[in-house]
């Protein structure tokens, strides 16, 4: 049977757990520094460089961080930040991997940025690697969906400056628009910072227009198949903004389910009911999740399911819904938005769509 770490919930738990599968290695730590030095000039992602004057100020949860200087070797303690840098045009000289092995901890809707740079790939696989990052010679070290707490901040900053989430923040999900701007302010390119936003705004505007039979719909986004005999389950609010800002309405009720206020809903087999509604996004990473999940509780006799309108996503789309970055949301959008219409239609197979 194939089942899947919650990624979410994978994310709280973080600090604490060691040896986890799915935060498997370092990848290539190491291995690339110096040809990421080479390459990691700020612009090499396709920005247009700097336009606040330095220095600059980050205010955050922990205080504040002043930049001196554009930064030059910037690194990345977080899972997902290495998205918002390369869309900036900062190749980032170390990056964290989440998941999943992928080349350079960058996925394939960023990859094209990265270019021939290799980034030092760290793990937090045990906890922050403060050595490996100091080694890295950086002079801007940015977490702000890190898990970082107050005593791993002060560390950081003996090494560079280091900028994290806003006061109000979890620790694993902080908003996205906060999590651009932290990032875009550090780098001295809040005007580039705010168009990256605009710019996801116009993507989900273009497709709510395109398909106004989205407004008000019932939607539910789970994990793809049972963990320790639970289906992991979404709450509004906690990493549903892919369909939400394309005028979904997600499912009511699940939030009762969490352990915690932003955490995940836990759904046993005798209350898959609880996931019925127009549309069920499926985050199934692999064929072979389906039928796991399609066995598991009620599934199988859920309108949505019977009725064609379950989305079983790959992996890859899988992994952009989990990121909800700037880039990733509009791989989403534009990959996702026409088999949840195809859904809504009840014409969605039951096959993995990326």
């Amino acid at each position: 049977m194939i089942t899947t770490m919650p990624r979410r919930a994978l994310l709280g738990a973080l600090p604490s757990l060691a040896g986890l599968a799915v935060l498997a290695g370092c990848g290539d730590a190491g291995s690339g520094a110096a040809t990421a030095d080479a390459t990691a000039a700020v612009g090499g992602g396709g920005g247009a460089g700097p336009t606040d004057a330095f220095p600059v100020t980050v205010e955050h949860q922990y205080g504040r961080t002043v930049v001196p200087s554009e930064p030059r070797r910037v690194v990345s303690v977080g899972l997902t930040e290495q998205d918002v840098l390369l869309e900036l045009g900062v190749v980032p000289v170390g990056v964290t991997e989440w998941y999943a092995e992928q080349p350079s901890a960058v996925w394939p809707w960023a990859r094209g940025l990265l270019g021939e740079a290799r980034p030092t790939v760290l793990s937090q696989e045990d906890g922050f690697s403060f050595e490996a990052v100091a080694a890295l010679a950086p002079d801007l070290i940015v977490g702000t969906n890190a898990g970082m707490d107050e005593q791993d901040w002060a560390t950081f900053s003996a090494i560079a400056p280091t900028v994290t989430s806003l006061t109000g923040s979890d620790r694993y999900s902080a908003p996205w628009r906060d999590q651009t701007r932290q990032i875009a302010r550090a780098l001295g390119r809040s005007a580039a910072g705010e168009a990256l936003i605009a710019g996801v705004e116009e993507h989900y505007a273009a497709a709510r227009a395109a398909n106004p039979g989205f407004a008000g719909r019932t939607a539910t986004f789970t994990q793809g198949a049972p963990w320790d005999n639970n289906l992991y389950v979404y709450p509004d609010g906690v990493n549903t903004d892919f369909l939400t800002e394309l005028g979904f309405r997600i499912t009511p009720g699940l939030e009762a389910y969490a352990e915690q206020e932003g955490q995940q809903a836990l759904i046993s087999g005798e209350r898959t009911d609880l996931l019925d509604a127009d549309v069920v996004v499926v985050a199934a990473e692999s064929a072979e999740n389906i039928p796991v999940l399609l066995d598991f509780g009620t599934m199988r006799t859920l309108d949505a399911v019977r009725g064609g309108r379950t989305v079983f996503a790959d992996d890859v789309l899988s992994g952009a819904v989990y990121f909800l970055t700037p880039l990733s949301q509009k791989y989403v959008v534009d990959r996702l938005v026409p088999h949840l219409a195809a859904a809504l239609a009840g014409d969605s197979p039951q096959a993995v769509v990326g």
